[in-house]
């Protein structure tokens, strides 16, 4: 069900919930005039609203909660870059103090891990043989294989070391599997059908005309959707996370010389 409504894209998603909107409006618009005039007696107008102004309050409690899921998923996502971050240049710098016949080879691979980082972060495909893991695996060799040779005198670099591929899955969970669950945009969505189509309805017992402000809401509520959208979506929208960190760690290692 994520995996569907994550296949459109997201301009699809605004378009569609915009068309939506309209529709549910005009629907419940129609569908009271129809019913007025079959009757022939005219609903009255008050508790129509009392019923409406209950349903567009339970779409914005579903909204903003839905919303704060997406940002805090979206702020997760920014404390684990940091973490990361921090704990590559930890590993890096520690590094000087390990022999230099393991030296160079653990920091060529911390290079090419924050390379490859900063390709996932855009969307990249992996290279073969350069996926994180293989990386990590080749740098906890080199690393174990320090520790074996200098028990004792290198566990703060080990340390270091550990949190790198701690941080790694870190990364990945809150990036690929911390996403706003199916379930909850379906219900999201129908709430909203219901409650627009009512607000149409309410429309069409007052006996009033069809006001352009309801493009408005049309376009308010789509907006807002895809607002929802885009956090929930790293790598595909125009709200990411800044890998500036990353960037600047890239240049640390570049202009090192120790």
């Amino acid at each position: 069900m994520n995996r569907l409504f994550e296949a459109i894209p997201l301009w699809g998603v605004f378009v569609g919930t915009l068309v939506l909107v309209l529709v549910c409006v005009e629907g419940g618009y129609r569908w009271a005039w129809r019913r007025q005039g079959e009757d022939g007696e005219r609903e009255k107008e008050a508790p129509v609203g009392a019923m409406v102004g209950a349903s567009m309050g339970l779409l914005a409690l579903l909204l903003a909660f839905t919303f704060g899921m997406a940002a805090d998923a979206f702020h997760a996502r920014k404390v684990a870059l940091v973490n990361e971050a921090n704990a590559i240049r930890m590993t890096y710098l520690l590094s000087s103090v390990i022999p230099e016949s393991h030296r160079s080879e653990i920091r060529a691979v911390l290079r090419e891990y924050l390379d490859e980082r900063l390709r996932w972060a855009e969307g990249t495909p992996e290279e073969p043989g350069r996926s994180a893991n293989d990386l990590l695996d080749r740098f906890w060799k080199a690393a174990a294989a320090v520790g074996a040779q200098s028990p004792g005198d290198v566990d703060v670099f080990l340390g270091y070391a550990g949190r790198i591929i701690e941080l790694q899955q870190e990364r990945i969970m809150v990036r690929e599997r911390s996403r706003i669950p199916g379930p909850v945009w379906v219900v999201l969505y129908v709430v909203a059908v219901l409650g627009l189509a009512a607000v149409g309805y309410h429309g069409g017992v007052a006996g009033t005309g069809r006001s352009p402000v309801m493009l408005v809401v049309a376009i308010v509520f789509s907006a807002v959707i895809i607002l929802i959208a885009d956090l929930n979506r790293p790598g595909e929208g125009f709200i990411e996370v800044s890998q500036q960190p990353m960037v600047e760690l890239r240049e640390m290692m570049a202009t090192s010389t120790r």
